[in-house]
């Protein structure tokens, strides 16, 4: 098996030098992401600049480049130009912090799986519930028991979705066990912090804290973790609403004349 793995947070965190240490146990590894960190890039692509890369070396690692532009910069790189043999499976993490609920619609680590899931490989996006929490081994080990269980039911995980797994911030004899969710919803208190630079043009610095928020359904992303159980979340890129396409449909828009 052959195995990519990104992410947003660069790469040098340990993160994903932890994840490489254990995906390496079962697979041929390589290693595409950010020379620095790109978090909250949502999936952003690089077309106004060129993409700079730099061939590096990890332990166990088959081959590494650090990659100036965006995670999915990253995966399109590796999948369409710099591997020629396919992929087996993305794996984007081990991301330093939470990716519940609508955090996926701006986050960078889920963004590189999606852009796996665009280009037909099966691809997983991996987070540790918490911005502080520096054990990664966890995390790691969940990783890898995923990875071996979609090899296990190849048929389990369609080309086009991914799998968003979020592992409690919590030491690993606290974890209950594996809850398959849907997304939740988590609003945020934004600040813009107003200054002034030293030749009198005003800038701002985006600040921010979650909201308080109930939520009582436990199939929800956002309790799951709560809980202590890692929530694994199927996401699909097809956006559409299909719940209300009939609705709209009968609304009479296709009746509309320019």
């Amino acid at each position: 098996m052959r195995i990519l793995l990104t992410n947003d947070d660069g790469i040098m965190a340990p993160g994903i030098q932890k994840l490489a240490e254990k995906i390496a146990r079962i697979a041929e590894v390589v290693m595409v992401a950010p020379h620095e960190e790109r978090s909250a890039t949502g999936h952003g692509i690089t077309i106004w600049d060129p993409i700079r890369l730099k061939e590096m070396t990890f332990p166990g690692v088959l081959k590494a480049y650090s990659i100036s532009g965006t995670p999915a910069d990253c995966v399109k790189l590796a999948v369409q130009e710099l591997v020629k043999e396919k992929f087996d499976l993305v794996i984007s993490g081990i991301n330093n912090g939470p990716n519940l609920g609508t955090d996926v619609l701006y986050s960078g680590t889920v963004s590189a799986a999606i852009e796996g899931a665009v280009l037909g490989i099966p691809s997983i996006a991996v987070s540790v519930a918490s911005d502080d929490y520096t054990e990664y081994d966890t995390a790691a080990e969940i990783a890898l028991l995923v990875t071996e269980r979609i090899f296990k039911n190849r048929s389990s995980l369609p080309p086009d979705t991914l799998l968003n797994v979020n592992v409690p911030a919590v030491e690993k004899g606290h974890i209950i066990g594996f809850r398959i969710t849907r997304l939740g919803v988590r609003e945020y208190e934004n600040v813009f912090d107003r200054r002034i630079d030293p030749r009198g043009n005003v800038y701002y610095w985006l600040k921010g804290s979650v909201k308080p928020h109930s939520h009582g359904e436990s199939e929800i992303d956002i309790v799951a973790v709560e809980n202590n159980y890692v929530s694994i979340t199927p996401l699909h890129f097809d956006l559409t609403d299909h719940r209300i396409v009939k609705q709209i449909w009968d609304s009479g828009f296709e009746d509309m004349k320019i």
